[in-house]
């Protein structure tokens, strides 16, 4: 049982890692796109809600993390 919950919890890490260079990627293409008048605003909002889905994972994922001390 303590071997799956530390696989568990390895597979939480590499993903919140994931998520967090993911998260951190769209961020600099945001910045970059966001001061050319030219880009595609379609495109650029769409870029903004992944950002902000990918956050909300990364809250999730974190929130996971702390024990429940009522347990």
């Amino acid at each position: 049982m303590d071997q799956k919950i530390e696989t568990e919890i390895f597979k939480n890490a590499e993903r919140l890692k994931e998520l967090r260079v993911e998260h951190q990627d769209l961020d600099q293409i945001i910045s970059k796109l966001a001061g050319n008048p030219d880009v595609d605003q379609i495109m650029l909002r769409r870029l903004k809600k992944r950002k902000l889905m990918l956050k909300d994972m990364i809250t999730q994922l974190e929130s996971a993390q702390i024990p429940d001390l009522n347990a």
